[in-house]
């Protein structure tokens, strides 16, 4: 690790994880769309649910990607915003909900005033940014006292298989591949690590659920390309391996797939996830 701090304030390493997270994400926007939007969409309801949002909240969903979790925010009469680091993805966002507001920043360092939203909502976004605790204290910032901050994880690849289905196969096929240093993908799995960070930045009333979620596919020939094309650091590590070793990951992959088909050609994949929550 390099100690090195750049004008933003992060380090090197935290600065080449971002750098490496936009220009990824700015590649996959309608593949992600295609492929992981209604899925991580549907956790949106319970998110929301979790953090309590009335017509009249005034709501900041950062790091809102096309938008989903914005756009249910509005449609209970919220006042919201979606953030995002990625142009594309804002661009996105409008194109699929063009009622909604939705603007280009940094989680890290949000455009807002101190205490000007009722809450706040991460869907999926933390484990993408270089900082996640420094993105939870800026969550607090911004929110009006008696405010409440929530987020999604996923659960532990032993119980968001399509994690497992993947990671099993490189594991047997796959070589290392050096990418830029993130956030352990896993460490916000357990609802107590969630709980802590949200308590280290000033939150009270912690609390966490499992959302479960499930990941339909209308065939196995789509899932795959849904990890290479679709997302930023799975699909950076395929892209580094060998043809060979891509081709034998990717047979393994169908083959583990099997047992979730379901009856009718297509794929039905446990994902659960975890809501966390906070009151400042």
């Amino acid at each position: 690790m390099s100690g090195g701090l750049s004008p933003g304030g992060l380090s090197q390493d935290a600065q080449d994880f971002r750098t490496f997270e936009l220009s990824r994400w700015q590649r996959v926007v309608d593949r992600y769309h295609r492929s992981w939007g209604e899925l991580t969409g549907s956790a949106g309801s319970g998110l929301l649910d979790a953090v309590g949002v009335d017509p009249g909240t005034r709501l900041l969903d950062i790091a809102t990607g096309p938008g989903y979790v914005a756009a249910a925010a509005s449609r209970r009469g919220a006042r919201a915003i979606g953030l995002d680091f990625s142009a594309q993805m804002v661009d996105k966002a409008r194109e699929l909900f063009p009622d909604v507001n939705f603007r280009v920043g940094d989680a890290l360092d949000l455009p807002f005033a101190d205490a000007v939203f009722d809450r706040v909502v991460m869907n999926f976004g933390l484990l993408h940014l270089s900082d996640p605790e420094r993105a939870i204290r800026e969550a607090c910032r911004v929110l009006a006292p008696g405010g409440a901050f929530g987020f999604t994880v996923w659960a532990s690849p032993a119980e968001a298989v399509g994690f497992s289905l993947l990671s099993d196969a490189i594991m047997e096929f796959g070589e290392p591949v050096t990418l830029p240093e993130g956030p352990d993908f896993y460490h916000y799995s357990e609802p107590d690590n969630c709980r802590a960070s949200l308590s280290d930045a000033g939150f009270a009333d912690t609390g966490a659920e499992v959302l479960h979620l499930d990941w339909h596919l209308e065939s196995v020939d789509e899932l795959f390309p849904a990890y290479r094309q679709a997302t930023v650091r799975t699909g950076a590590l395929l892209d580094g391996q060998s043809d060979g070793d891509r081709a034998k990951i990717e047979q393994r992959v169908r083959e583990t797939a099997a047992r979730f088909e379901d009856g009718a050609g297509g794929l039905v994949i446990p994902m659960p996830a975890i809501a966390v929550w906070g009151r400042r």
